[in-house]
């Protein structure tokens, strides 16, 4: 085991989970758990450093059939006989959510860009369940609603001038891209989706299900790579359809380095500055910092996403789905 000294990385980021993952009383107290634990912290420093998160590792050990619970319970898989299983568990998997709530916040932004058609391609795709704006019915409370689609409703709390959409995008391909993608028709892809949801959350749970029967009906395609080595060929693929590109990434650009980050902007602005693609981003303030820099009225939680169209602050969307606030 490494030396207390030496595991002070980890055990901030667990006291960073344990705040973040205050929703699911579970999850918190593991997070706040590993954290005060030195031997756990030990073993986990073992695993490379992107797969330390606390929610990889517990959607790991819930694969390997720990049920929300005590710490004590969640201490015992991780250091007892049946950790080299989890291990494997979490060198094979990555966080993957598909939170389809934030199509609540996507819809609007792409009825900012005109009548379309629209083209979809999605950085971080995961298994592409956010590619499917058009198969919602909304309910934007105090905003709006669309309806009609025939698909399930995602009603989200919202405040200032929404652009509510008239119609629903018309849509002629969804590409995604993603260094794993998921197959919606593999049972094992979808089942690893579903335990990453966090205990508590039954609602997104919920959610999750009806996305995954809507893709199903007509899956998406998906790129296998770095988004930023993909960007180009799911550019062409959205293009060849008639639609007009847009490239969209929630909850993505977290996941690349600061050098990589800085790249996938300065792609990105230079695209549309071309006229190639419209960009839809929806990530934390301080991953694509310019992006929230000037937009007024940021909320006091960490936990808020910031929506920009083309480069520009439109809103502030709750990561989970809780609330959306329109500049």
């Amino acid at each position: 085991m490494l030396p207390l000294n030496d595991l002070t990385d980890i055990r901030e980021s667990y006291r960073h989970h344990s705040s973040e993952m205050a929703t699911s009383p579970c999850y918190s107290a593991w997070a706040m758990g590993v954290a005060d634990d030195p031997e756990v912290l030990g073993v986990l420093s073992d695993l490379p450093t992107l797969k330390q998160q606390a929610n990889l590792v517990f959607a790991a050990a819930r694969r390997h059939g720990l049920e929300p619970g005590p710490y004590d319970d969640l201490r015992a898989l991780l250091l007892g006989p049946e950790w080299p299983a989890v291990r494997r568990t979490i060198l094979a998997r990555r966080t993957q959510t598909n939170e389809v709530a934030r199509l609540a916040a996507l819809t609007p932004a792409l009825g900012m860009l005109g009548d379309g058609p629209f083209a979809l391609v999605e950085l971080g795709a995961s298994a592409g369940l956010c590619l499917y704006p058009d198969r919602y019915d909304y309910l934007w409370d105090g905003a709006g609603e669309l309806r009609g689609s025939g698909g399930p409703t995602l009603r989200i709390p919202a405040v200032g001038p929404v652009p509510v959409p008239a119609a629903f995008p018309r849509i002629t391909a969804r590409v995604g891209v993603d260094l794993n993608p998921l197959d919606v028709t593999d049972e094992e892809d979808m089942s690893w989706l579903l335990t990453l949801i966090w205990p508590g959350h039954d609602e997104r749970r919920d959610r999750l299900a009806a996305a995954i029967e809507v893709t199903r009906a007509e899956p998406p395609r998906l790129l296998a790579g770095d988004m930023l080595d993909r960007l180009e060929s799911a550019l062409e693929i959205a293009a060849a359809s008639g639609g007009t590109p847009v490239v969209h990434h929630s909850a993505a650009a977290a996941y690349l380095d600061e050098h990589d980050r800085a790249e996938l902007e300065d792609r990105m602005r230079t695209l549309v500055a071309a006229g190639r693609c419209h960009w839809i981003s929806l990530e934390g303030p301080s991953v694509i910092p310019s992006l929230a820099a000037d937009a007024p009225s940021r909320p006091d939680s960490d936990h808020h996403f910031c929506l920009a169209v083309d480069g520009r602050a439109v809103g502030w969307f709750q990561a989970h789905g809780a609330s959306l606030s329109w500049l």
